[in-house]
């Protein structure tokens, strides 16, 4: 009889448990999803290292500095260049390292080490994704000093033409060129712990680093109509631009399908389109039919860079926003890149911030956008300050990727320790290796709030109470706590919920 009634007990405890987590998880507010990140662009030393030839520690705490800077203010990735100009920021049996660096190409960091490494660990401690930002044409840039033994100008000299401004470009119709830069790819994916490999608008040069005259690939050309080629000059080299497209891509997924592949070209397609727009024609000039990759979904996430501003009618942002997302038709994600770059005060952080908010209508489903470049960031205290104080006041999660994987990540095992005022909340993850992320929610007096923490987290210390006014003092018992699992691609798991209602009788 003692143990019916036991067995009794134990259902109705179990059911009211399941009932109190059914209200808990119907009740609990999703987190905010966006795509915040920034440019970190290390060609030039435009943002890091702040020269070449800065000690090892000041590159560090330089990089610290900055991944600091976009926790702070609730971003949650950075677009980090590391093949600037056919070198590396990384250890490489492929590149050299860069100049910008050192000084020297060629010449690694004394104390030995790997910037990369160094950037994705500091970034995934802080919650932040990082994606490589490659150059796949840019063989050798003005600013990189003399290009050593080991450049792919002195080792590859077939595969490149040095412009009229002085830089040196590969040819992306030769075999060699897409070898090598697929190779490179590859070699990043396979070694380090990335979240996105990312491209820019640099395809086939602009005409101005030619001195305005065309691109010198008369041979290549004239080699492909020699084996039959019936493309014009312009398809042909488009074409050229497309099969590398699609091969990164398989490059990517084939070797971690979570690493997201994006790319950020000009702004607009062809002036006309839509029909309003004026401007630069990047088909025609950098033969990037940035259209047909998003058309076809040759990327995860697409970026145009649309650094004009709302009422600026030839180029305006919600307009060429709106066109672009009237072409997503795979429904990737579109996040525009954003001329952060005007400044601060409140004229600037109201366009910022109106530019924002335009991308969260557009986009409902996944909104987002990244800022160029992170100076901008720095440098203007003001603009930092409206962003934290307004649309960025909240901490959110990068929208996910179903096309990737759709499948919620196992929960983690949750424990509780009584600490005096203090209720010590800990887990372990079911699956290690897929979690990316940890949410804790907790309910004091009915409102619910979140914090995401990162990868390595295990615990997190919170007050048996909070309290509804701080000025008179009215507490709000801590009511309820849940715990998910954030995976690699944005998947959520189940909520693991803990009942606390013994806990907080008397905190």
């Amino acid at each position: 009889m003692f143990h019916k009634f036991l067995l009794t007990l134990l259902f109705l405890s179990s059911s009211l448990f399941y009932s109190i987590a059914q209200t808990v998880t119907s009740q609990v507010p999703k987190p905010e999803r966006e795509f915040r990140a920034a440019w970190v662009a290390t060609v030039a030393n435009i943002n890091w290292p702040s020269k070449p030839g800065l000690s090892v520690q000041q590159q560090q705490d330089e990089a610290i500095a900055l991944l600091d800077m976009l926790k702070k203010n609730n971003f949650n990735a950075v677009i980090f260049q590391v093949r600037p100009q056919a070198d590396a920021l990384y250890k490489s049996k492929l590149e050299p390292w860069s100049y910008f660096l050192s000084g020297v190409q060629g010449q690694a960091p004394k104390p030995f080490y790997d910037p990369l490494e160094f950037w994705v660990e500091a970034a995934h401690e802080r919650g932040l994704e990082l994606h490589v930002w490659l150059n796949p044409y840019r063989a050798h840039h003005i600013s990189g000093g003399q290009p050593s033994e080991s450049s792919v100008v002195k080792k590859h000299p077939e595969l490149v033409y040095k412009l009229k401004q002085g830089y040196w470009w590969f040819d992306p119709a030769k075999k060699g060129t897409q070898d090598l830069s697929a190779e490179v790819v590859k070699d990043i994916v396979k070694r380090y712990d990335i979240d996105g490999v990312h491209f820019d608008d640099y395809f086939y040069p602009y005409a101005e680093y030619n001195g305005g005259e065309d691109f010198p690939d008369a041979d290549s050309y004239a080699e492909y109509q020699k084996n039959g080629g019936q493309l014009s000059r312009g398809d042909w080299r488009r074409e050229q631009v497309n099969v590398f497209i699609q091969r990164v891509y398989k490059i990517i997924k084939d070797e971690k399908k979570y690493v997201k592949f994006g790319i950020s070209p000009f702004g607009i397609w062809r002036p006309g389109f839509p029909e309003s727009i004026k401007g630069f024609d990047q088909y025609d000039k950098l033969y990037a039919d940035a259209k047909l990759w998003l058309n076809e979904g040759w990327i995860d996430y697409f970026m145009p860079q649309l650094y004009w501003q709302v009422n600026n009618i030839p180029q305006s942002f919600p307009v060429l926003l709106g066109w672009w997302q009237s072409e997503n038709i795979k429904q990737r994600h579109l996040w525009p890149g954003m001329n952060s770059g005007i400044g601060g005060g409140e004229k600037n952080s109201d366009e910022i911030i109106n530019q924002i908010m335009i991308t969260r209508g557009i986009l409902p489903k996944s909104p987002g956008a990244a800022h160029w470049s992170i100076a901008a960031l720095t440098t203007h205290e003001s603009l930092r300050n409206d962003l934290l104080k307004g649309p960025y006041k909240n901490e959110a999660l990068v929208p996910a990727s179903p096309w990737l994987d759709n499948e919620k990540p196992l929960s983690p095992k949750v424990d509780t320790e009584d600490r005096a005022a203090d209720l010590y909340i800990k887990w372990k993850p079911a699956n290690k290796r897929d979690d990316f992320k940890y949410i804790v929610y907790t309910n004091y007096g009915g409102k619910w709030n979140y914090t995401i923490l990162n990868y390595k987290s295990r615990f997190l210390l919170v007050p048996k109470y909070g309290f509804a006014d701080a000025a008179k003092l009215i507490k709000q018992n801590l009511q309820g706590i849940a715990v998910t699992a954030i995976d690699r691609t944005g998947n959520e798991s189940v909520m693991e919920v803990v009942n606390v209602a013994e806990r907080i009788e008397n905190p």
